[in-house]
């Protein structure tokens, strides 16, 4: 039961990190405007798609889930710290819906990688 529960929340991180790729990929105004804001556009909304691609796939690899899920945690804990120096909680007027999915998206994915230390070589 609980392999299918960590599964399902694999599957919903990856889901929210590579749904918002489209956004950064195509050039949307509201993503243009965060990293404009935060001084990374046009290179940083690039790279932070790719990590961002990178991790959902790692996610869903039954031996590099940890790597994507702390890849993911750092992407999203930076994401989360913008918000509260930089950005605000409510970006162009989303009433604060990419910092709460970005919290949970963090949340979730620090909760898939302590149910997933033990498969950290390092820590072995």
């Amino acid at each position: 039961m609980r392999a299918k529960i960590l599964l399902g929340l694999r599957i919903v991180i990856a889901i929210i990190l590579i749904q918002t790729l489209r956004y950064k990929f195509t050039g949307h105004p509201d993503s243009v405007y965060i990293f404009t804001q935060v001084g990374m556009e046009p290179y940083g909304r690039i790279a932070i798609g790719i990590l961002e691609l990178v991790a959902g796939i790692l996610l869903l690899i039954p031996k590099t889930v940890w790597v994507g899920a702390l890849l993911t945690i750092g992407i999203i804990g930076g994401a989360i710290f913008l918000h509260i120096t930089q950005l605000g909680i409510s970006v162009n007027g989303d009433n604060g819906i990419l910092f709460y999915t970005a919290l949970i998206t963090f949340i979730l994915s620090c909760i898939v990688l302590f149910y997933n230390r033990k498969n950290i070589p390092f820590l072995k």
